[in-house]
């Protein structure tokens, strides 16, 4: 199993910025994609940003030029600028774990944030 710890949500004016980040433990091993999907009230749960194994990075539309993602061994972290009141939502650290053909999720327990004034 993994585990996967997640820090940094709060609450920020609009403008604003926060770093989250993810700490991943556990029985980690093969290619680890490791993004950022959030989930604000009555709606589902969309992908942010995302880390895949080989370097590349993809972020949604609605974040592009405000949030980065960055990694650190075992530790992804977002990077959120200019936050908006939109940006408002629980944010969930996902990381896949791939070997050859098998790829296995895990989630985080999500983090907070409100951007708010």
């Amino acid at each position: 199993q993994v585990q996967l710890v997640e820090s940094g949500g709060g609450l920020v004016e609009p403008g604003g910025s926060l770093t989250l980040s993810c700490t991943a433990s556990g029985n980690i091993s093969g290619n680890l994609t490791m993004g950022w999907f959030r989930q604000a009230p009555g709606k589902q749960r969309d992908i942010v940003a995302r880390l895949f194994y080989f370097g590349r990075t993809e972020y949604s539309n609605s974040v592009r030029g405000r949030f980065s993602i960055g990694r650190d061994r075992n530790t992804v972290f977002l990077y959120m600028n200019n936050l908006e009141h939109e940006d408002t939502a629980v944010f969930y650290c996902k990381l896949i774990q791939s070997s050859g053909r098998s790829a296995e999720p895990f989630w985080g327990q999500g983090t907070q944030v409100t951007v708010s004034s």
